[in-house]
């Protein structure tokens, strides 16, 4: 049985659409027949899916999502009609493939489509949270409610995410700077030095061999030095989207002392947000984890969420599933989801959770900078250190032998 969207005429000339289940085309037009119309269009939902994609091929970030979400509530609590609302908000958007999109959509809720089900024609823009809690809101009458809970979920996302980047900006600028300066050294300076030190004749150590080596390599053939780091970036991007590639970075990054901690603190407080957003929303909690689990990108969080789902459909409580993945998950918030079961208020508590977390990840980005720091100090001394030493050494020995 397949999904279809299709649009179909009376004998009146009135013009429906809507989605039905059925085996074919075919079934489907007997099925509208029936009931007293002629099926005019018919594609199933994965064909409209491609090609939402088609349109939505261009990155859409967070904070134009966040945008978005934030101001279509204001409209629609204002009494603006959805289509107006969708319309608007696609003639101020900068970004033309969400404009695209957004202008679609529209177009699609005209036409007597949900909106939900019109947001799901760009997966690639709105994720299965976005769609679920649309439906959710529009099921329950609560669309309004369903936003502002989506746009305080998002609005912490990113301010999460922005705080982690934030932490490894000044880092990753050290390390950028250390690698050119490093490099103009090697091009610039190392070859003049090779060629006083064979214009002198003297036997030059192998620290000194290397770095000339490494210096007259990068100055004559550094095109190909260029094509083995794009090669190599392209090589480790390719092999991250492979299921067991990402598995084993997922668990590498696991392990490493201060990141780990970070990966594990920020996790939790994705989970519980995300689950607190859709509980509130009234999806049930096989379907939220299911979600969540999607939503999140560490390999290990997902199939503990996937797994928790299997087995609280077959009974179990989700603080008994979470206790055997306690090493993802920390035990405060096992403890605390049990103290939800028993008193009714899982949602509060996740929520109060997520908060918690968030500050959590918040604090950790503010020592990031101060551990890093002295690491980074260690290895741009040892570089400079073994460069020096490299390049003087020579200049010793020829002194002494005078």
């Amino acid at each position: 049985m397949a999904n279809y969207f299709y649009t179909a005429k009376s004998l009146e000339g009135e013009t429906i659409s809507g989605t039905k289940q059925a085996k074919d085309e075919y079934e489907l037009a007997r099925t509208l027949r029936a009931e007293g119309y002629v099926l005019i269009n018919a594609e199933t939902k994965a064909k409209k899916i491609k090609r939402g994609l088609n349109i939505s091929l261009g990155r859409v970030s967070a904070k134009e999502k966040l945008f978005f979400t934030r101001n279509l509530r204001i409209m629609i609590m204002s009494g603006m009609a959805l289509p107006r609302a969708l319309n608007t908000l696609a003639l101020v958007s900068p970004n033309k493939k969400f404009k695209q999109a957004l202008l679609r959509i529209k177009s699609e809720v005209i036409k007597g489509k949900s909106f939900s089900e019109s947001l799901e024609m760009f997966p690639s823009i709105f994720n299965e949270l976005f769609c679920n809690m649309i439906k959710a809101g529009e099921e329950s009458g609560t669309m309004e409610g369903s936003l502002k809970s989506l746009s305080h979920q998002m609005e912490r996302e990113v301010e999460l995410r922005s705080k982690i980047i934030g932490a490894l900006i000044y880092p990753a600028v050290i390390i950028v700077t250390m690698i050119i300066i490093g490099v103009l050294m090697l091009v610039l300076v190392v070859p003049n030095l090779a060629a006083v030190f064979k214009d002198l004749g003297i036997e030059l150590p192998i620290t000194t061999r290397i770095v000339i080596f490494l210096g007259t390599s990068l100055a004559h053939y550094w095109y190909l030095f260029f094509l083995a780091f794009v090669a190599s970036l392209a090589l480790l991007r390719l092999s991250l989207k492979s299921k067991k590639s990402r598995k084993r970075f997922d668990a590498l990054v696991l392990k490493i002392p201060v990141i780990s901690t970070l990966i594990k603190k920020t996790n939790a407080a994705f989970t519980s947000r995300i689950l607190s957003s859709l509980f509130s929303a009234g999806i049930p909690m096989v379907k939220a984890l299911n979600i969540s689990s999607n939503s999140l990108s560490n390999y290990y969080f997902k199939q503990a969420l996937r797994e928790s789902s299997k087995r609280i459909e077959k009974g179990e409580k989700l603080s008994d599933v979470l206790a055997e993945y306690s090493h993802l998950y920390p035990l405060t918030i096992i403890q605390m989801i049990k103290v939800g079961e028993e008193t009714g208020e899982t949602t509060d508590i996740l929520e109060k959770m997520a908060d918690f977390y968030e500050e959590e990840v918040s604090n950790a980005t503010k020592n990031i900078s101060s551990i890093i720091e002295p690491i980074l100090m260690l290895l741009i001394g040892g570089a400079v250190g073994f460069f020096a030493v490299s390049m003087i050494q020579p200049m010793y020995s020829m002194m002494e032998t005078l």
